[in-house]
């Protein structure tokens, strides 16, 4: 069967033979089977396994250029009623084209486009006219309904147009809206085309660049390139936010019944690449949890995707996220050696693939450094998050290093306490070096976009001053502080970060000192090279024009001669001479006439063709030039990661000493939490200056008491506990210090969290399953070394069956996974695992005061209780949970409140009656009966 794809090499073939994707034994073309997920990276795998993955380049390098070449058809998979699509309705006519009428005419521009748009039908084209960029067709009503603005019929097309410096507003604008922007751009200037054959055609146009929501780089559309100077760049150095790619592959083992996830998550902005292969359930909870976590703006999924991952990608794609289908390729032949699963090979094929439509496929080259394995995570990054209270960070790629800390904590105790030795540091030393290094981080640009824009080669010159000015200006400002670092710092990672940043700065200054700084500023390439030795291209085409120039200057002074003029300069007084016959009148007034000689005409226009090939010389030197700069891009992005850590650093030591916090100790083979006076981190820092929180202890032993079972009346402050306890341990295994008078925390290897109370109708699940599924998964995935927590499991049913379930859960990790365990609940008969398990189990409540009603005699009213919160844990199980007093707080109606009050005393006595019946017919001799009847009296 004849094929029109790229083959494969012999070498790889031959190499590679053996490996293929798993879970089919069939050779498929066009059915391969891709999936998502995403679990943080652990930074220190990936150093230390990069020595390994260097030995991989070769193969990996040749992968790309065969994928390359591999044509992998990918199309928009549209949910529409489910999330707004990236891309556009398609039609069975031409994209774009009005209703056919008999023998419609289209002008040049109007064939022009429609040739262009059936390339790219999936695509909102923005056409360059001029001054302005143009819409046509459906394009230009998607344009005026986004971007608010007038459209109207020209010709066979509607049409719209925006002003050409505002195009990456609109850009922007239409992206963050869901939909694929083209940008076509003039590929001919005004006077190479005059000195051409075809002076009458249309000027020729094609595609520049193509934007979605995770490919934004390039001058077209980052506010950055716009800018000039340092002071403008202050509204993009706060547009930090993620845009990450994800493609996924899955493949299911019949014999063993599992289900292998791969995945690969690329920010081509800023070089991010992350890979993780995982065994997820049939409840899909393990992709689902990473989709949630890494939350990419678009999905690449495979064309034979099994239903349930298609309904979940369904659900999820509610937010913002926009999906595409592909139609993968063979990749049984293609391999990164090196041990990467066959699942996250499968997705490096689509990635290039995709990315090559936008010229971004270099990052993944560039990024193959930082593969590492996703870890799990517990906290969010919005307002009144754990994030929300650690982020003082001063740069967007700082801020973006602490969100990667907080959903990656670390494992290994020697790097938690360099950071914690980097902390304790910056607190005590009275160096003046730690204030001069943290005002070296204020209003700095985004260096790390802005890298990722040069490497792509899609920066202006502005920002390309912007970006190398402020790298070499870093670069001379920390070499000045060499001496005070060496002698004035003791902290291993300081040191580390401080003392080789300099040096991995410095090609910056060897790009910077040919530049033009004037030039630069002002987009003006052809003056921007100071030395053109290297650019020998730019040196003769202005020797050309210089030369050109010259017979200029000789023709005037001939013309001098013959007017017998010598101050002569182009332009004559008018009357004082007769001019030859041949001359060509421009212009004149009534003191003044202008003339082109026959000569100047020719030379004139000679010069125009020149000027306009020296503007095209410049641009591709200029793509050299930043090709050039690209080679240093990894050296110089591991400067700003070292840029980012410190920002880090220096962010949590202002939150430790704002709160006084305390450093805690790190235990690495020992199973504990111990925490004393421990507050919540974020309600205390809600609170503000009112230090109203009440600290609480926390005594949790692997291989003594392991579990608590938390009860107490409801909004008592149990849940906010718990939190509490999972969030310091976060914070400790981040590096960062702890809210805390005293804190000691063995290492986890994951903390699961089972809360709150939520249906999930979309895919069929009821409260009390969401609530079974994610208990199934922790029970699944919990070890030894893991913290689980569990609030009020079981509520979602009745009484009996929810007390059966949270009992034969909490025993199992009790007994079986051997896991620290806080459990929150509400039945009672929970709290008698204390007696069965006395060593490893320990009741708990929160503290509170009754006050009762006085008593009322028979006929009255029965009034329910009030009950004041202390907040504080103490030993022992609660009696009651006090329902009635939240309803009191939550203002019920008092009528209800004293009917409800009545009829949980009535209840009560019913309980109390037939627990008492029960006891009697257990006695068996006639003392104990009396002894019992007078108990009951």
């Amino acid at each position: 069967m004849a094929s029109s794809r790229a083959s494969v090499s012999h070498a790889t073939q031959s190499r590679l033979k053996d490996f293929s994707c798993p879970g089919s034994s069939e050779s498929r073309v066009s059915d391969q089977v891709i999936r998502m997920e995403v679990e943080p990276s652990d930074s220190a795998k990936a150093e230390s396994s990069a020595q390994q993955q260097h030995s991989v380049m070769n193969s990996y390098n040749e992968l790309v250029e065969e994928v390359k070449e591999e044509p992998i058809k990918i199309k928009q998979f549209s949910f529409s009623q489910f999330a707004k699509n990236t891309l556009i309705k398609k039609s069975s006519e031409e994209p774009g084209v009005p209703n056919r009428r008999t023998k419609t005419i289209y002008t040049p521009l109007e064939e022009q486009y429609m040739e262009i748009k059936k390339q790219h039908a999936d695509t909102v084209l923005c056409v360059e006219c001029g001054y302005k960029y143009r819409f046509f067709g459906e394009d230009a009503e998607i344009a005026a309904k986004e971007l608010n603005i007038t459209c109207h019929l020209d010709h066979n097309f509607m049409t719209a147009s925006i002003p050409t410096h505002r195009l990456f507003v609109h850009v922007r604008r239409l992206v963050s809206q869901g939909y694929k922007v083209g940008v076509v751009k003039q590929t001919e200037t005004t006077a190479i085309k005059a000195s051409g054959t075809n002076k009458s055609s249309l000027f020729t146009r094609q595609l520049h660049a193509l934007y979605t929501k995770s490919t934004l780089v390039g001058e077209d559309v980052n506010p950055l390139l716009k800018l000039g100077d340092l002071e403008q760049a202050e509204d993009v150095v706060q547009d930090s936010g993620n845009s990450y790619l994800m493609c996924v592959s899955e493949s299911f083992d019949k014999q063993s019944k599992e289900l292998t996830v791969g995945m690969v998550v690329v920010q081509p902005s800023i070089g991010d690449l992350m890979v993780d292969c995982f065994k997820d359930n049939v409840s899909h909870s393990e992709l689902e949890s990473r989709v949630l976590k890494i939350q990419p703006v678009e999905i690449l999924v495979p064309s034979d995707l099994s239903e349930a991952t298609e309904r979940l990608l369904r659900n999820i794609a509610l937010s913002s996220m926009f999906l595409h289908i592909f139609f993968s390729f063979e990749i049984g032949s293609y391999s990164l050696c090196m041990g990467l699963e066959s699942p996250i090979i499968c997705c490096l094929g689509p990635v290039i693939q995709y990315l090559t439509e936008f010229k971004l496929e270099k990052i993944l080259l560039c990024s193959r450094y930082s593969l590492a394995k996703n870890e799990n995570s517990t906290t969010g990054s919005v307002k009144g998050s754990l994030l929300w209270v650690l982020d003082h960070t001063q740069t967007p790629f700082g801020k973006r290093l602490l969100r990667k800390w907080v959903s990656q904590p670390l494992k290994s105790v020697i790097d938690i306490q360099a950071r914690q030795e980097a902390l304790a540091e910056i607190l005590c030393s009275e160096s003046s070096v730690l204030p001069s290094l943290q005002s070296l981080l204020t209003r700095l640009p985004d260096l790390e976009r802005g890298l990722g824009s040069i490497y792509h080669k899609k920066c202006s010159t502005q920002e390309f001053y912007l970006i190398t000015s402020t790298l070499s200006r870093l670069s001379a400002e920390l070499q000045a502080l060499m001496p005070a670092i060496q002698s004035q710092l003791s902290s291993a990672l300081l040191k580390k970060l401080l003392l080789d940043t300099p040096q991995l700065l410095s090609p910056a200054h060897n790009f910077l000192k040919v530049l033009d700084e004037k030039a630069a500023k002002t987009g003006n390439k052809t003056e921007m090279f100071v030395v053109l030795t290297d650019f020998p291209v730019i040196r003769n085409r202005k020797e050309e024009i210089q030369s050109v120039l010259s017979d200029i200057m000789e023709h005037r002074r001939e013309v001098r001669l013959v007017l017998k003029n010598p101050s002569l300069d182009y332009t004559t007084v008018s009357g004082q001479q007769v001019i030859s016959a041949d001359w060509v009148k421009v212009n004149s007034t009534k003191v003044v006439g202008r003339y082109h000689t026959p000569f100047i005409v020719e030379k004139h226009r000679r010069l125009q063709q020149l000027r306009e090939q020296l503007v095209i010389d410049c641009n591709h030197e200029w793509i050299n030039f930043l090709q050039l700069f690209g080679d240093h891009y990894y050296i110089l992005r591991k400067a700003v990661c070292h840029l980012a850590t410190m920002d880090c650093l220096f962010s949590l030591a202002q939150v430790a000493k704002e709160n006084n916090y305390c450093r805690p100790e790190i235990l690495e083979d020992k199973s504990q939490i111990l925490i004393m006076a421990g507050k919540h981190p974020v309600i205390t820092s809600l609170m503000g200056d009112e230090d109203q929180y009440v600290p609480n202890d926390t005594h949790l032993q692997g291989d003594g008491k392991r579990a608590m079972i938390i009860t107490g009346p409801n909004m008592g402050g149990k849940s906010s506990y718990i939190r509490q306890v999972a969030l310091v341990t976060v914070m400790a295994q981040l590096g960062s210090f702890v809210p805390a008078r005293e804190a000691s925390v063995g290492i986890v290897d994951g903390i699961y969290v089972r809360m709150g109370a939520s249906d999930n109708i979309s895919r069929g699940r009821s409260t009390f399953m969401e609530e079974l599924v994610e208990a199934s998964d922790i029970l699944a995935r919990a070890t030894s070394r893991s913290l689980v927590i569990l609030d009020e499991l079981g509520r979602g049913t009745s009484t009996h069956d929810g007390i059966a379930i949270a009992y034969a859960t909490l025993e199992s990790f009790i007994r079986d996974v051997k896991c620290m365990t806080l459990f929150v609940t509400h039945y009672p008969p929970l709290c008698e695992l204390e007696h069965l398990y006395p060593q490893n189990v320990g009741n708990y409540h929160m503290a509170f005061l009754l006050n009762e009603p006085e008593s009322t005699s028979d006929g009255e009213e029965v009034q329910p209780e009030f009950i004041t919160f202390l907040y504080q844990l103490i030993e022992g199980a609660a009696a009651r949970s006090y329902g009635l007093n939240v309803a009191r707080l939550a203002e019920i109606p008092e009528s209800i409140l004293r009917t409800a009050a009545f009829k949980s005393k009535e209840l009560e006595a019913l309980v109390n009656s037939r627990r008492l019946l029960s006891d009697a017919w257990s006695i068996t001799n006639k003392e104990a009966l009396l002894d019992w009847r007078k108990c009951s009296l």
